[in-house]
């Protein structure tokens, strides 16, 4: 399957949002709470970006080498909304 780094890593990520659950309705130290928060945003940017890779590696690559200027340029818009969505703040 296409994705199955991808998977694994949300299948972990979800077992830590499982956790930060837990940690909130046991009343755990704050800071703990955030580490955890912070430890699932890592993974979850790490996972966007293997996602982001195997898609330019496929479709892209794909749509460059294709005829149709228009899906090339459909592509490679959708490359740039997922960067310029990423890079705000």
């Amino acid at each position: 399957m296409k994705h199955d780094n991808a998977s694994l890593r949300l299948k972990t990520v979800e077992g830590h949002i499982r956790g930060i659950i837990r940690m909130i309705e046991e009343e755990a130290y704050c800071i703990d709470i955030i580490r955890q928060i912070q430890a699932v945003q890592a993974a979850l940017s790490k996972t966007s970006s293997i996602i982001l890779e195997e898609h330019l590696h496929s479709c892209l690559i794909t749509a460059v080498h294709g005829d149709d200027p228009d899906e090339r340029e459909r592509v490679l818009k959708e490359v740039a909304d997922v960067f310029e969505a990423a890079t705000q703040t």
